[in-house]
């Protein structure tokens, strides 16, 4: 069964109940979601609520699309690969595919913008961690959450997290993601407990 998820700056990790959006009659292009999205960030300006806006239509684009699902590169020797789909000077979108090595492991990190993440091939856990209220540079274990293709993943600006495939085969997500501040981005070591600009 394919699954929604939240995940909010505490670190909490809740299923994420979304409105349903009718079958498109014909195909739903990357064209049409980006004017819709453009529509729903002007409608919602809180983080929550935009998240499960764009939800059903991220689900309607892959399932409509399905060329989407192709457009990815193999991982890099680094361990993970990057194909920007859409990204534009002043629009506050950015559009991604994603691919992560097996064996791989991201930087425990936050996005210092909302964030969505459709799991597209593989299968991929999410180890979440919250901040210290007291001394925000030191962070705790949340929780973990493993995502299968199909399933969607919201991320509040502050949720911090880190990703890595499971079993032997790359994963793919398509990841959409809003303006960073990147004043506000940093990647976390728990062992240190500290936190450096990301």
């Amino acid at each position: 069964m394919l699954q929604n998820w939240l995940v909010t700056d505490d670190g909490r990790c809740r299923p994420l109940v979304t409105a349903e959006i009718a079958e498109p009659e014909r195909t739903y292009r990357l064209y049409r979601f980006l004017t819709e999205l453009e529509d729903i960030l002007d409608q919602h300006t809180e983080e929550v609520e935009r998240i499960a806006a764009i939800v059903p239509r991220v689900r309607q684009l892959l399932t409509s699309s399905y060329w989407l699902q192709m457009e990815f590169k193999p991982p890099t020797e680094q361990g993970w690969a990057v194909n920007f789909l859409y990204r534009e000077h002043q629009f506050p979108l950015t559009v991604q595919m994603v691919t992560w090595a097996p064996g791989s492991r991201s930087q425990i990190h936050n996005h210092a913008t909302w964030g969505i993440i459709a799991m597209v091939g593989g299968q991929e856990k999410n180890t979440l961690w919250r901040r210290d209220p007291d001394r925000p540079e030191q962070i705790q274990p949340a929780g973990e959450l493993i995502l299968a293709p199909g399933d969607i993943i919201g991320l509040t600006a502050d949720a911090i997290h880190c990703v890595e495939p499971l079993a032997d085969e790359p994963t793919v997500s398509f990841n959409l993601y809003g303006i960073t501040d990147r004043s506000r981005r940093y990647q976390f070591d728990p062992d240190a407990q500290t936190a450096a600009k990301f």
